[in-house]
């Protein structure tokens, strides 16, 4: 997409980015339709690691929200990615791709020792993401919990997300 433009959100883009994400996982079966209320909560206890909305024609079309996670074994630099969103009528264009590619390369430049999704585990595969048994997130299959190292080494122990992601309003 070559008008498309990913930049870090603004304060102005936080009405935005609430609607793309309530649109993008309104109809999703697995969804427990809070992802908008994480994000806010995220960036109110200031734990948006990373926060890129993609622009199209002046709109916003697409966000990815990258946050801080726990590892039980207390090592450091891992973060967790997610929710990544994009208008329905954008989807399967290649905008989330290119929102995760950008995301994943930013956690990088920061120093960042990795990052887990969970997700389809056929798609993040595609980006380097792989099942890390020794990796857990409790009550979620391990096929859909995957990890991506950027030292090539993986960590072991239960993985904890930031409190925000059980806010519900």
């Amino acid at each position: 997409m070559h008008n498309l433009l990913i930049h870090s959100e603004n304060r102005t883009d936080h009405a935005a980015i609430s609607h793309v994400i309530e649109q993008a996982f309104k109809n999703q079966q697995y969804s427990s339709h809070t992802e908008h209320f994480i994000v806010n909560a995220l960036r109110r206890a200031d734990a948006l690691t990373l926060s890129l909305v993609a622009v199209l024609n002046q709109h916003i079309v697409g966000h990815i929200t990258i946050s801080p996670v726990r590892i039980s074994s207390g090592v450091q630099g891992w973060y967790g990615l997610g929710p990544v969103a994009v208008l329905p009528e954008w989807q399967l264009q290649g905008i989330g791709s290119a929102l995760i590619q950008s995301a994943l390369n930013q956690l990088k430049m920061i120093g960042a020792k990795g990052c887990v999704v969970l997700g389809d585990p056929n798609f993040y595969s595609g980006f380097g993401f792989k099942t890390v048994p020794e990796l857990i997130l409790e009550n979620v299959p391990i096929e859909y919990f995957q990890a991506l190292s950027f030292d090539g080494k993986f960590p072991q122990g239960t993985v904890t997300y930031h409190d925000a992601f059980n806010a519900t309003s």
